[in-house]
C-alpha cells in the first residue's frame, strides 16, 4: 500500500505557483490556514482550507518595516491560491488531505448521532475558549505540515533566489504563540523577524 506524504504534495502543488509570480514588491508570501465550524463537507464539519499569497510594497504603500500595515493581514489584499479547499466537491487538495487523515488515524468533526455543532465546540474548548491540545481535529498537522514545506522552500534556497530574503508567514486569522512557532521554524534564517516584533513583541 501506497502512503501519501502529504508535504510532498504539498511541496510539489506550491512551489510552481510560487514560481509563476512576477508582481514587482512582493515582500512576504502567506500560507493561510483559515479553520472555522463553516467550513464543511458532507457532513464533516470544522475543516480547514488552505490558500497561498503575497503582499506588495504598493499593497502597503511602502510601510515602515515595524508596523501593523505591513505585517497584519487584516491589511493585505487577502487574495490567495487555493491549495486545499474542503468546500469544493472535485477540489483534489482535500481528497488527498483527506485519505491522509485516513491513513493516520484523524477523525474530523462530524454532524452525527443528534449532537450539536455548539456542543462539539464546546467539548473543544477549555473554560476561557481556547482549544483544547489536539482541536480542531487535523487542524494542527495540517499546519505543521505547511510549516515544514515553507521551511524547505526557504532552505532550499528557492524563495531567495525569486523574490530575495522574504518571509513565508505561515498564519490564520488570529495570532498567538503555537502559530508563531510554525512561523518561526518555517523562516530559519530570521526572514521573519520584522513580522515576529510587530505581531508579537511590540
Amino acid at each position: 500500500m501506497i502512503m501519501i506524504d502529504l508535504e510532498a504534495y504539498l511541496y510539489e502543488r506550491i512551489k510552481p505557483i510560487i514560481n509563476s509570480w512576477d508582481e514587482p514588491g512582493i515582500y512576504a508570501i502567506f500560507f493561510f490556514l483559515d479553520n472555522n465550524m463553516a467550513i464543511g463537507y458532507e457532513d464533516y464539519f470544522y475543516l480547514t482550507n488552505f490558500t497561498i499569497g503575497y503582499n506588495t510594497e504598493s499593497d502597503c504603500e511602502h510601510a515602515p518595516a515595524i508596523s501593523e500595515e505591513r505585517w497584519n493581514y487584516a491589511f493585505w489584499r487577502q487574495e490567495g491560491y487555493y491549495i486545499i479547499d474542503c468546500e469544493e466537491e472535485e477540489d483534489e487538495g482535500r481528497q488527498v488531505l483527506f485519505d491522509w487523515y485516513e491513513e493516520n488515524g484523524i477523525h474530523l468533526h462530524r454532524a452525527e448521532d443528534g449532537e450539536s455543532m455548539q456542543k462539539v465546540l464546546k467539548d473543544m474548548t477549555d473554560e476561557h475558549g481556547y482549544f483544547l491540545p489536539g482541536e480542531p481535529r487535523g487542524y494542527w498537522e495540517l499546519v505543521s505540515a505547511a510549516s515544514h514545506v515553507a521551511r524547505r522552500l526557504q532552505d532550499e534556497g528557492f524563495i531567495r533566489e525569486r523574490f530575495g530574503p522574504i518571509p513565508i508567514l505561515v498564519h490564520e486569522l488570529e495570532y498567538y504563540d503555537r502559530i508563531k512557532e510554525a512561523t518561526v521554524y518555517a523562516n530559519p534564517n530570521g526572514e521573519a523577524a520584522d513580522f515576529i516584533h510587530t505581531m508579537y513583541e511590540e
